[in-house]
């Protein structure tokens, strides 16, 4: 299996996590022109399509990526 670092690009606004068989994980910075706000899209993309994807307020993007490796610690998981 490649390097985990291999696996995530980060750049302005945007950063994606290469999955298996052609999924890709994005982050994005977006804004809203209706309610004037920024948000964070999560999104499972696969050929250029979002399949899923998630809203998340700003100010909870840390709290999300702090509790995310907390329950990867408490699971071990990799």
């Amino acid at each position: 299996m490649a390097d985990k670092a291999d696996n995530v690009e980060i750049g302005e606004n945007y950063g994606e996590i290469k999955m298996g068989a052609g999924w890709f994980l994005t982050i994005t910075l977006a804004s809203s022109e209706r309610y004037e706000n920024e948000y964070i899209e999560i999104a499972k993309e696969r050929s250029g399509q979002k399949k899923a994807r998630f809203n998340l307020n700003p100010k909870y993007t840390r709290t999300l990526g702090e509790a995310l490796i907390k329950f990867a610690d408490e699971n071990d998981l990799p």
